[in-house]
This record gives structure tokens, sequence and C-alpha cells, in this order.
């Protein structure tokens, strides 16, 4: 099942679910008549308040990210955790009231509130699950798959996927190892052909619309597992890996046991939802005051700006941001008008002759970037992650650095933990070197660690 649909499909559930669960506990208080009340609450108002917290708390939560080939008792147990905390919240916020002597008060009651408010949602999650995999059983809503490998281990793979089609893998082709002896071996197993190899795989991703990528590669093709990884970052992709490959893989991993099958998950999702949602309150805070509080220096700023040299106010530049998408970024314009009409693009270098009398100024402060909060606004980008890099220095680092593209997969920064450790990028061995800085902070970002 498509991502959207299943997410669309568990917040109209959630919508349900949670209302009645609310409902029940509004008879049970108010219709029943078994309980005293010193004037009777509205319904509907309270019911759409207490729906949207409980919305806002199961994203925080992860509760809407995609559950494929996840347990069920993984997301039941993160539902318990949800609620429990969430109810916790609300006994201080809502249901605090004075109560007439001797009757029971919303504060015990809301122990009951919060079971059923955890048996219902429990109760359809369980049976939205059970009914996708039905219908993965059945063949709809699976995924194309690629299976990377054309030995014992990927065969293996294949007959996992095969006898589980609820994990929702279709398996579309095999992506065997380039070799000259490969041609003399047989090109189906159960089958399945095999549609390439792998130093043409970005292309077999697009031609299949593949959606997941099982590695499962042979010990003598070890080497080709950071190619393979490459081709896949800043697609929709999801890759699972064959442990033993495991002190090769460099990036975020956990192990999962699918039915049994032990595999290595190459995860997406490196933050929290919390935590993004944290980070990125934090970004529109922080730009919006540098924004407004630093006004009157920005102004100053502009007016030098202008009188020092011809050429427009701001330099606007498409810089490649996350998941490979190109925005506009913006600077205050610190060299001479059309400063690569005759060189081209180029990194700045020290000294360089390009750079006006106030551009060397607001360089020096790093004044020069203030515009990109505007970016930070918009969504384009964030206070801290990697430096956002021109499409034509992506397409040529990405050829000589492995791994490279990973960069994409998160909002690139205003400044980042390669700015802090390394100094200004003068040649393709400066970034090499903070190519290492930026992986370290992607493998470990976290809210915390931008403050």
């Amino acid at each position: 099942m498509h991502k959207k649909v299943d997410r669309i499909l568990l917040l109209a559930l959630d919508c349900a679910t949670i209302n009645l669960a609310y409902g029940f506990y509004y008879w049970l208080r108010i219709g029943s008549g078994w309980f005293e009340y010193a004037a009777e609450p509205d319904l509907w108002v309270p019911m759409g308040i207490v729906y949207v917290y409980w919305l806002v708390l199961f994203f925080f939560f992860g509760l809407y990210r995609h559950w494929y080939a996840q347990s069920r008792l993984d997301e039941v147990l993160t539902l318990f955790r949800t609620t429990a905390v969430g109810t916790l919240v609300l006994f201080f916020l809502i249901f605090l009231e004075e109560q007439p002597a001797g009757a029971v008060s919303a504060r015990e009651l809301i122990v009951v509130y919060w079971f059923m408010l955890f048996v219902f949602v429990s109760a359809g999650r369980l049976a939205i699950r059970a009914l996708q995999k039905r219908l993965l059983e059945a063949g709809i809503g699976a995924r194309n798959t690629l299976i990377v490998g054309w030995s014992k281990k990927a065969f293996d793979l294949c007959d996992m996927v095969l006898r589980y089609p609820a994990l929702g893998y279709r398996v579309v082709g095999f992506v065997a190892p380039p070799r000259p002896a490969q041609k003399k071996r047989k090109s189906a197993y159960k089958g399945i052909s095999v549609v390439g190899t792998t130093d043409v795989l970005p292309d077999l991703l697009e031609r299949h619309a593949a959606r997941e990528v099982l590695v499962g590669l042979d010990s003598t093709d070890h080497s080709q597992l950071l190619d393979i990884i490459r081709s896949c970052n800043g697609r929709e992709v999801g890759m699972k890996i064959i442990p033993d490959l495991y002190d090769i893989v460099s990036g975020q991993a956990r192990i999962n046991s699918i039915y049994g099958f032990p595999l290595i998950e190459v995860t997406p999702e490196i933050m929290k939802p919390w935590e993004e949602t944290m980070k990125r309150t934090m970004d529109i805070i922080v730009a919006s005051l540098v924004l407004i509080v630093g006004a009157p220096l920005w102004s100053l700023v502009s007016v030098a700006i202008v009188v020092d040299s011809r050429g427009p106010l701001f330099y606007r530049q498409v810089r490649v941001g996350r998941n490979g998408e190109r925005f506009t970024m913006l600077k205050f314009r610190s060299m001479v008008e059309d400063a690569e009409k005759l060189s081209g693009p180029k990194w700045a270098e020290k000294n360089d002759a390009r750079v006006t009398r106030v551009g060397r100024v607001i360089r020096r402060l790093h004044i020069d970037e203030a515009p990109q909060f505007i970016n930070v606004l918009v969504g384009h980008m964030s206070l801290v992650g990697p430096r956002p890099e021109r499409a034509y220095f992506v397409d040529k680092l990405e050829k000589e650095l492995p791994l490279y593209r990973r960069r994409l997969r998160v909002r690139p920064g205003i400044t980042g933990w390669a700015q802090i450790k390394y100094r200004y990028d003068q040649s393709v061995e400066d970034v090499r070197t903070k190519l290492k800085y930026d992986l370290f902070y992607i493998e470990n970002m976290s809210w915390r660690m931008d403050l």
C-alpha cells in the first residue's frame, strides 16, 4: 500500500477511534447518570480539541511512520507509551476540576478514559494491519523490489520474500555484480531474471520503479557496497543488507529480524519525529529573531553594498537541497557583479580579487550569510546541517567521493559540524575531509547536538 494511502487510512481510523473513546468517556461521566457533576459540559468542542491534541502527539511519537515489515507488537507498545504520557498530561491540563463532595472525581475517571483510548485505537490499528496483510498476500500494494547479488545469499533472500508475501516485496529482478564470467551462468532464478548489473543500478531503479533494494552480495563482492549505497542515496528507496556486511556500512543502521531472517535496515529516518519538529521550531524562532532584531544592521549593510559597488544587493545562486531539490540561496553580495562570468564555477580563494571592499568586511564577519535566514524560514535550509552546494560541484564530487550524495538526506544548514571543525573549501581534498564531518553529523544528528 502506498505511503500516502496508508497514512490517510490511519488518520481516518484514528479520528474515528479517538473520538469514539472520548464519546464513550463522555457518556460514562455525564450520560450514564452514575456520577455527579456541577454543570453539564459541552461535547463537541472538547472532543475536537482533544482529537487535535492526540493527532499532534501521535506525529511526535512516530505513529504515522510507515510500518512495512514491522512488528505489530512494536506499534502497540509505542501506542501504549504515547497514550500513557499523553493521558498524564491531560490529567493535569483538562481533567482537574472541582467535584461535589463524595463524587467520583475526573481524576479517577481519567484512568478509564486512557484504557478505552488505548483499546479502541489499538483495535483499529490491528484491524487495518490485518487488512493490509491480506491485501499484500494477494499482491495488492506490494513494492517493486530489486535483489542485489547473484549467489546463495541472494537466492536465500529471494526464497524468504517469495515465502512471505505479507512482507510487501514484489521482486522484479536480480542485479548481479559485473564480471565477465556472469554471461556463462544462468540468467534467472525461480523465474526471476537478472535485469542488469550493479554499475547501472540507478538506471535500473528508475526503469523498474523500484522502492526497495535487498542486498545479498557474496563476500567476494563486498567492495561494491559503498557504490550501491551511493546509488540509493537521495532516492525514495528502502535498503536492507544481510548482516555480515555490517562492518562496511558507513551510516545509521538497525538490525531487524523479519520472519527469522536477520537484515540490516539502512534507515532513511534519521531523527525522531518529535526531534524533527523541535529542530524546525528552533529554526523558525531563531531565524525570525535574527531578521527582526538585526533589521537596523541589515539596512546599514544594504546601503554600504549598494554605495560601494555596482550590482544587485543580493547574490542569488541555485543550490542543491534536501533529497536533491534545488532552491535559490540568498546572500548579501560580497563580490563584483558577474564574478564567474569569465572563470566559470569555482570556489572562493584566499585574498580573492573578485571580493569588494565592503565584501571583505562582511565576509570576515560572516554577515554576508544573514539573508540565508530567509531560506531557513521558507524551509529550504536549517540553522545546522551540511552546507548546500551547487549542482555543478555535486555532480562532480559525487563521482569522486563515495557517499557524497548522502549529505542530501537532510536539510542543508547555515552552519554545520564541518564548518566549525575545518577551514573554508579550497579544493576537492578539503571537501573530502569535510565530508567525513558531515557524515558524522548526519549519523549522530539530534536536536541536542544542534543546540
